[in-house]
């Protein structure tokens, strides 16, 4: 018999109630996920671990304000959008670094895996030259549904703007992408 795992925002209520452990399970579910969002605010892994940990301490202390009928994804990562943005401000000195796509993508057993790594390269390339050369609004929205996987609603409620502008920035970030990708001479064939 499968076990049925809580949702984030079943933990979240009870954390609501006390539970610390149930905050260990969102920790645990949105860790990796907040680390590899800081990659593109920060440029060293120690402050992106730092501010993680100051973003989960934020949302422990502000869980209260948390409304169980909302999804918790988005909650959390407004608390790490600000936090981010605001540790951006204070290191400004360091040079923001794209995402790592090693963080991004798993590493199943392949069958020619120099092949795979080939193509895991020209990837992380693709993209991180990409997304260098476009607006970091356009790039933002498109990390958060393309690599987070939020919906536009999602997204929405992390940038505090409408629904239809994140669409916007999500077809104006892919158009910049294509420009940017025919300008260096690189094959995008995003929809």
């Amino acid at each position: 018999m499968d076990i049925i795992e809580p949702t984030d925002e079943q933990l979240a209520i009870s954390v609501q109630n006390g539970d610390r452990e149930a905050f260990g399970a969102l920790v645990e579910r949105y860790e990796a996920k907040l680390l590899r969002y800081g990659k593109k605010f920060l440029s060293t892994h120690e402050d992106i671990q730092d501010m993680v940990q100051d973003i989960f301490i934020s949302a422990y202390k502000n869980i209260k304000s948390f409304d169980p009928k909302q999804k918790f994804s988005p909650w959390i990562y407004r608390i790490a959008h600000n936090a981010f943005v605001n540790g951006l401000r204070s290191k400004i000195r360091n040079p923001l670094l794209l995402f790592d796509l090693d963080t991004l993508v798993s590493h199943p057993i392949y069958e020619d895996p120099a092949e795979k790594e080939r193509e895991l390269a020209y990837m992380k390339k693709m993209i991180d030259v990409g997304l260098e050369k476009i607006s970091a609004k356009y790039r933002e929205a498109l990390i958060l549904y393309y690599l987070e996987e939020l919906s536009y609603q999602e997204i929405a409620d992390v940038l505090h703007i409408p629904t239809s502008t994140v669409g916007v920035r999500i077809r104006r970030g892919k158009e910049a992408l294509r420009k940017a990708y025919k300008k260096l001479n690189l094959h995008y064939d995003g929809k």
